[in-house]
């Protein structure tokens, strides 16, 4: 086991480079299978839930290169396999989206029941109704979900019953080669889903209107190799542009796109951040000063995004004032107010456990803290920058799925950090 070590009482202060997006890498190596020829993907982030697809991949029969730039080559047609196993997919709730492309190419997959962070029910009842509307038939046995088809999907019109990153990222892939129109409403509008659409399109698929609630896909009969470099990581950059307001500090960040953090850039201004920004890059300082609390709402984008509550709510427990904070994407995310609390944060959970008032105080306490999830892990680190004394934590590997190099960016920041084995 792991865990980082963090001597809390300096600013950030200093610049970095975005990584590539893993929400939207996952999904483009996904949609790779569906291409007759080699996909190039430039820009990947080196990160635990990357490798873990790339073992996937090969499990497969997938021929997959990887250059020292993390440029990463897939070969989908030397595909021997159609089953992904529960050993790989338990943890990662995005290698369930093997399943469509597979079914689209080869007219059949199976693929275990996800897996993931323990941050609440995320059914894929969504995926596979879609699944069936494009004519799929699909059984369930000994937790695995086998899906087949007699020649081509065929093209539907299909309305999601809630809003769906994953369901709606699925079922664009798998249309891409189904016989006729398909029409997807009630879609997700998240950045990762335009970015899977341009990737597709590169390849010679036929796809409009990502980005918005109506997505449609005029189905083609094959899709070709081609190239595509991964929008940046705007829960990455947002981590940061927290970490460094939650110190009174300065960042820079390299290679980020402001359009894609819109919901956050206005909380850091309200929370007393000055901001530069370019096309490509972001620039905050707080010249020294405490920032100021800042109450939030998560919703689908481009509203505040679920994946950074956690930071933000690290920020607000030493900010000026009190916040509240309201959890409306997924239950159980929480689970770091216990651990923050640890360190003297005053909280105050309702009765549903999905909203948090936070009343910010002058600092925090370092101690031994334990991650619950990806995002919770990494607001205990911000925590620990303001944090008196020392703060340990504990079960760092769900750091190590979503942030490339952790401790030796914030080093880079002026961080004093430190990873050890025990």
């Amino acid at each position: 086991m792991e865990q980082l070590r963090i001597r809390g009482g300096g600013r950030i202060s200093g610049e970095l480079k975005a990584s590539g997006a893993k929400n939207s890498a996952l999904k483009l190596f996904a949609g790779a299978l569906l291409a007759n020829e080699p996909v190039t993907i430039s820009n990947v982030p080196h990160l635990r839930d990357i490798t873990t697809m790339i073992e996937l991949l090969g499990s497969l029969g997938v021929e997959v290169v990887v250059d020292e730039r993390m440029k990463v080559e897939i070969h989908a047609n030397t595909i021997n396999c159609f089953k992904a196993p529960y050993d790989l997919v338990k943890t990662m709730r995005a290698s369930f989206n093997v399943l469509g492309p597979m079914l689209a190419h080869y007219g059949h997959g199976e693929v275990s029941l996800p897996g993931g962070c323990a941050i609440g029910s995320r059914p894929v009842d969504q995926h596979l109704k879609g699944l069936k509307a494009l004519g799929a038939k699909i059984d369930m046995q000994h937790g695995y979900v086998s899906a087949s088809v007699k020649g081509r999907l065929k093209g539907a019109h299909i309305v999601f019953d809630f809003n769906t990153v994953g369901g709606t990222e699925h079922l664009m892939m798998t249309a891409t080669l189904a016989e006729g129109t398909t029409v997807l409403a009630n879609c997700a509008q998240e950045p990762e889903i335009v970015d899977l659409a341009e990737f597709l399109n590169g390849l010679g698929a036929k796809i409009s209107g990502a980005g918005t609630s109506t997505i449609v896909i005029e189905g083609v009969s094959e899709l070709t190799g081609g190239q595509h470099t991964v929008i940046s990581d705007r829960i990455e950059c947002g981590t940061y542009l927290i970490a460094a307001a939650a110190t009174g500090g300065y960042i820079k960040i390299n290679g980020a796109q402001p359009s894609l953090n819109s919901a956050l850039l206005q909380k850091l201004e309200e929370a007393g951040a000055e901001l530069k920004l370019t096309d490509d890059s972001i620039e905050l300082d707080m010249h020294g000063a405490r920032p100021k609390a800042v109450s939030i709402i998560t919703a689908p984008y481009p509203g505040f995004p679920t994946d950074l509550q956690a930071q933000i709510m690290a920020m607000n427990c030493i900010a000026e004032g009190s916040a509240m904070i309201q959890e409306t994407i997924f239950e159980n995310r929480f689970m770091h107010v216990p651990e923050l609390k640890r360190m003297d944060a005053d909280i105050s959970l309702d009765g549903n456990q999905t909203t948090a008032v936070v009343k910010g105080v002058n600092r925090l306490v370092g101690a031994p803290v334990m991650a619950t999830d990806l995002r919770a892990s990494v607001s205990l680190v911000i925590a620990g920058l303001v944090a008196d004394g020392e703060t340990l934590v504990d079960r760092i590997y769900h750091i190590d799925r979503g942030y490339q190099q952790v401790e030796e960016k914030l080093k880079n920041l002026g961080v004093e950090i430190s990873r050890h084995s025990y």
